[in-house]
């Protein structure tokens, strides 16, 4: 009788597969094994409805699985070594002898299943905070090597009691194999500290919503990290988490049990809920609720107060939202809905809310262990609400917003008599999103790539810095580290190196970098490879954010990039950021870029938009307006030397930078006269162009000079404009008009040749593009990408943006992987 060898590749071992397939074999009648290999799983079968289990196979997973390919080969009974002998039932065999190289995957929600366990009084899991099965919980944060197993992890301290091992060695059982799991006989613990790190006496849980809905401020042990928690009504308590952590104006997120609750606060449709509900459980950014949008959902949630406080997201139109992903964060909801029986509650809205930050004082790395809690949050936080479970790697909340989808996923296939494969696309399993910052939930998931090639170790950018490690066809892109400009940040990146080649058990070929000499992952880089004797690669920085968007879209062609972001180093020295770019691989050269802006101040510029505004005046040709108009907009600044300043370029650098750009329309337009963070006065300019609604673009208010894109007639309108609102609407509708215009013709160049500012140093032979790639920190601007897409598509290009990656800095180092691993 014919039988058939199935080997399954990708996120398919500790994930509760095998189990699956085992269920899904005995329901149909198969005979046969399935058994974890060195690539994933292998599946023996014989039977009447083998077409039935292979159509099925990929389509009813399990919840974390992910199946990238499954190669089929027929046999007869008795052909080789590994069809012999079939059982006359189906069985689930010891893993294959051998190095078994299991993947690792990423922290996930707590499953319904879970939920069920934790809400049931008869459970002998009855709101025990560390309850997981094989859909659900901590992975990527708790391991420290492969293969992945409770040994490799920072629960093998805690020893299986006789019910939970056997759960873990019963084949029908949702726990079997799973590595994290535990009850509360022989599993980790709740504590509740004071802040002299001194037990409080009573429930944890129940004492801990109490001093939360007193206005205190709770550290909060989660999966990746601390969190900051407070009641997110008590303007109070709001205010002082501000200033205790010293956070001055920058959104926090709030947790809410779900979406009923959210909906006086944050409009939330059918694709942010979809992230929302998904086993990575993201911040999703959502447009704020208002005016009789948030007394429609007041009614629809009766009972809710419809006062947030004002400091948890000030000034923007969008609010980070997210649902409690771990039984620790339920069981307090749950505790403050009178510790009900079952699942109904959880669909009621619930007026508790809470704000929940990271927990990483003065912009430093992520508290992580409990007397480093005690230690680095004295001062910040009343009670730390902690367990002895340990994190091993520290992994921030993701932030997602949803996008268009303007994109399709592919699923392609072909079958011979003695052959089935079978691809999938991962952007077909997300709703269309788009990061912000991609962490937990995502990482360590790879992005699938077009082609193999050598081991590559990227090292990112200075803000907003990621890794990345290519291996095979997949490229695997950390989790946030953040901004190198201290000591803590510099070891997190180093610590995050050496973590992520553990537990992908390799080494690199070659190590690539920015460009930029003085960057901390610059310096690590050099270190790395002298030690390691492999080459380093510099890489530039906006060459690499389009090579981003190629690797992620598997393109093997030439195509025309816009790398739109605030400043990065040019391979002339000089500084970039609004660049139209032909990329080619490790080719790329620089077809045009933005009018240069000048930064009167230098780096001061960057966070004080008045300098901009000024700047901006100068460009136009309204030099001597300077002194008035700052005086009316900004009293108190100095207009008159600013003038100066620019008249005699002191100090004065310039760049063709697009974020920039924006900073010099908020200045325009008096939104502010300095930053508290990074794109705050960019924030604001979109939200009060969402505010005013679509406009036509100003005629005449972009010139092409040559491949140069010139708005300062835009800018020179803007200064007179009095209503901010209806200029920040205009700007980006001209914005968009234009680029689209700028890079319309560009692509529709066929000829030979570049600028003399080539930066790969000679011309390139370039055709008309069908491709367009858009990336960079303005890139994640919803009103212009939306805007320049429809335009750019109406005119027949392809647009490609960044998807699985961030747009941001967050998404450099898979660019900088990606051209490394052409140019070696």
């Amino acid at each position: 009788m014919t039988v058939r060898l199935i080997r399954v590749r990708g996120l398919v071992q500790g994930v509760g597969f095998r189990p699956y397939v085992w269920r899904l074999a005995k329901e149909l009648g198969l005979q046969g094994w399935v058994r974890n290999d060195s690539a994933g799983v292998t599946i023996a079968v014989d039977g009447e409805k083998i077409a039935e289990f292979l159509a099925r196979l990929p389509h009813e997973l399990p919840r974390l699985a992910r199946v990238d390919a499954i190669d089929l080969e027929d046999g007869e009974t008795g052909d080789g070594p590994e069809l012999s002998g079939l059982p006359g039932s189906f069985s689930i065999l010891d893993s294959e002898q051998g190095q078994v190289a299991t993947a690792i995957g990423p922290d996930a929600a707590i499953c319904p299943d879970c939920i069920a366990d934790i809400c049931d009084p008869q459970n002998r899991r009855w709101r025990y905070a560390f309850t997981t099965c094989t859909h659900c919980g901590p992975r990527y944060t708790v391991s420290r090597r492969i293969p992945y197993d409770r040994a490799q992890t920072s629960l093998a301290g805690f020893l299986l009691c006789p019910a939970c091992a056997g759960e873990y060695g019963a084949a029908v059982d949702r726990r079997f194999h799973a590595e994290t799991t535990c009850c509360p006989v022989c599993g980790p613990q709740l504590t509740l500290l004071d802040a002299s790190g001194q037990p409080l006496n009573g429930d944890p849980l129940a004492v801990a919503l109490h001093w939360l809905r007193s206005g205190k401020i709770v550290a909060i042990k989660g999966l990746g990290g601390f969190h900051l928690a407070c009641d997110a009504r008590n303007a109070a308590a709001v205010t002082e988490l501000r200033r205790r952590k010293q956070r001055e104006a920058k959104p926090f997120a709030v947790m809410g049990l779900n979406a009923a609750s959210l909906a006086p606060y944050a409009r939330i449709g059918a694709t942010e809920l979809a992230l929302l509900q998904s086993a990575a459980a993201p911040i999703v950014l959502c447009p704020k609720a208002g005016g009789a949008l948030q007394e429609r959902a007041a009614n629809f949630a009766p009972g809710l107060s419809a006062a947030l406080a004002s400091g948890v997201a000030p000034d923007l139109t969008r609010l980070g939202v997210m649902l409690p992903s771990t039984p620790l964060h339920l069981l307090l909801w749950h505790e403050a809905a009178g510790r009900p029986a079952g699942s109904d509650w959880l669909n009621l809205p619930h007026d508790l809310l809470l704000v929940m930050t990271s927990a990483n004082p003065h912009g430093e790395p992520l508290v992580i262990g409990n007397d480093e809690a005690l230690e680095r949050l004295s001062g910040i936080a009343d009670a730390f609400l902690m367990h002895n479970r340990d994190i091993v790697v520290r992994c921030d909340d993701s932030v997602v917003r949803a996008g268009e989808a303007n994109e399709t996923g592919s699923e392609t296939g072909c079958q011979t008599a003695d052959r089935l494969r079978f691809h999938r696309d991962e952007n077909r399993d997300l709703p269309p999103l788009s990061f912000i910052r991609r962490a937990r939930g995502y990482t360590p998931v790879p992005i699938p790539l077009a082609n193999d090639g050598p081991v590559v170790l990227a090292l990112g950018g200075y803000l907003k810095n990621t890794i990345c490690v290519m291996k095979g066809r997949q490229a695997f892109l950390s989790q946030h580290i953040g901004s190198l400009d201290n000591a803590s940040a510099i070891g997190f990146l180093e610590e995050t190196v050496s973590h992520l080649l553990s537990i992908l058990d390799v080494q690199p070929d070659c190590i690539a970098h920015d460009l930029h000499p003085d960057f901390h992952s610059t310096h690590l880089a050099l270190r790395l490879a002298a030690e390691l004797r492999v080459p380093a690669l510099a890489v530039p920085h906006h060459h690499a954010h389009i090579a981003a968007i190629c690797a992620e879209h598997g393109v093997n062609e030439p195509v025309l990039g816009l790398a739109i972001d605030g400043v990065g180093l040019g391979p002339d020295g000089g500084l970039w950021g609004g660049e139209l770019l032909h990329v080619d691989g490790a080719q790329c050269q620089r077809l045009g870029h933005l009018a240069p802006l000048a930064l009167p101040g230098g780096d001061r510029a960057a966070r004080e938009p008045w300098r901009l505004a000024a700047s901006a005046l100068d460009s136009c040709g309204r030099r001597a307006e300077i002194p008035e108009f700052i005086a009316q907009r900004y009293p108190g600044r100095d207009g008159k030397g600013m003038a100066m300043l620019l008249e005699r370029r002191l100090n004065c650098p310039i760049t063709s930078s697009l974020g920039r750009l924006f900073d010099a329309a908020a200045g325009l337009l008096g939104l502010r006269a300095e930053m508290r963070y990074e794109g705050q006065a960019a924030m604001e300019l979109e939200g009060l162009a969402a505010a005013c609604g679509p406009l036509p673009p100003l005629a005449g208010g972009m010139i092409r000079r040559g491949q140069v894109a010139d708005f300062s007639p835009l800018l020179s309108y803007l200064a007179d404009c009095a209503d901010a609102a209806y200029g920040a609407a205009l700007f980006h509708a001209t914005l968009a008009a234009g680029l689209a215009e700028w890079l319309i013709a560009a692509a529709s160049e066929a000829s030979s040749g570049g600028n003399s500012d080539a930066s790969a140093g000679t011309a390139v032979n370039r055709k008309k593009y069908a491709k367009i790639a858009i990336g960079g920190g303005c890139a994640m601007n919803a009103i212009l990408m939306t805007a320049l897409r429809r335009q750019l598509e109406t005119a027949g290009f392809i647009v490609l943006e960044a998807r699985q990656a961030p747009p941001n800095d967050g998404g450099l180092a898979l660019g900088q992987a990606w051209v490394a691993r052409q140019a070696v």
